[in-house]
Formats: structure tokens, sequence, C-alpha cells
């Protein structure tokens, strides 16, 4: 029997080394990623010890939490924080991402620390990705780039402050793309829903 492979991504250097990126920041990364898989296609568990959201730019690759699966394609935003596991199943499709991940002691004494329960999004139990239309797409590289901006910065008295009020940027962001997917959502189930009860009222009639 063939067993799983596991990968534990416990800090940013772990990340950059299984995809090939610089590492700027012990701490934080924001990265780019189109090639191949560097798991040459085998299945494998990721252990998350990292904040973590992937920007999705082509369809390919499933995702599960246990026997949920991951709502996951392309122009679509996942996120994932410490102590999750996820399944990851390869497809043909050669991936294609934009990424960001940080490191919880990034922010520990941080007032975005202390309000990161806030952000449902990241909890264990959401499996549905953020799907993102073109307008949103160009905020979130946006504010994307002004970290990676200050990722390429020399180091001083301002980066951890100016990284962490950016990443809260961009958390608040998502907050915002979220309830306009769930507002969206419910509009159409609502008009489902008044249809479907004036087929039925006509059909007793």
């Amino acid at each position: 029997i063939k067993t799983m492979k596991e990968i534990n991504m416990s800090s940013v250097q772990a990340f950059n080394d299984m995809f090939g990126f610089e590492t700027l920041h012990p701490q934080v990364s924001v990265a780019h990623f189109e090639g191949d898989d560097p798991m040459d296609g085998e299945s494998y568990n990721m252990h998350y010890g990292l904040y973590a959201l992937f920007l999705k730019e082509t369809k390919g690759c499933n995702l599960s939490y246990g026997r949920t699966k991951y709502d996951f394609d392309e122009m679509t935003v996942t996120s994932f924080c410490p102590g999750q596991t996820v399944h990851v199943e390869p497809t043909s499709v050669k991936p294609k991402w934009t990424a960001i991940v940080f490191h919880p002691d990034f922010l520990v004494r941080t007032q975005l620390g202390r309000q990161m329960s806030r952000y449902g999004f990241f909890q264990y139990s959401s499996n549905e990705a953020l799907h993102l239309s073109a307008q949103e797409v160009e905020i979130y590289r946006g504010v994307l780039g002004m970290i990676q901006q200050e990722l390429h910065h020399a180091i001083d008295k301002h980066t951890r402050e100016l990284i962490v009020s950016n990443i809260e940027l961009l958390l608040n962001y998502c907050l915002r793309f979220y309830d306009r997917q769930f507002t969206v959502r419910e509009e159409i189930n609502h008009n489902v829903v008044q249809r479907f009860d004036k087929m039925l009222d006509e059909y007793v009639r």
C-alpha cells in the first residue's frame, strides 16, 4: 500500500523552499507560481503552520478537508490557517497562483493578531472559495503589490507595521468580497424559491 506524502508547512522558509521562491523576510512571503507541480502529480496532505491565501488563476488541483470537497476554481481565493490539514490532488493542468503566507508570530502584540478570529474564512469548517470579479482581482493584487514592495525594501523600524497594516487591509477586503458573494447567492436562491412557489401555486390551481 502506497503511503500518502505528508508535508509540514510550518515556516515561510519551508514554503519558499518547496516552490523555489527567494526568502525576503523570515515571516512573510508574497510570491507568484507558474510551472510544473513540485510534487510531480502525486497527492499529498499539507499540514499548515502558517496563514496562507492563494489567488488561483487556473483550473485544476482538487482540495478537500476530510470528506468535504473544497469549492475551488480559477480566479478564486482560498485561505488556510495554522492547524489545518488539506488534502491536495493535482491534475494535469499546470498550477498558476499568487500567494501570501505569514507566520502567526508575525502578528504577536499587534491589533490584527488579536482580531484574527473575525476573519471567518480561515476557519476549518469553511469549504467555499472566494470568487473574485475582475475589479476585485485588481484590488486584491494591488494590496499584494504593496506588501511585496515593502518586502523588497530594506528592513527598518517601519517594516513590520506597514506589512501588518496591509495584511489587515487585504483581509478586510476579503470580508467585503465574501459578503458580496453571499448576498448575491441569497438573492439568487430567493428568486429560485419564488419561482418554485409560483409554479406550485399554479399547479395546485
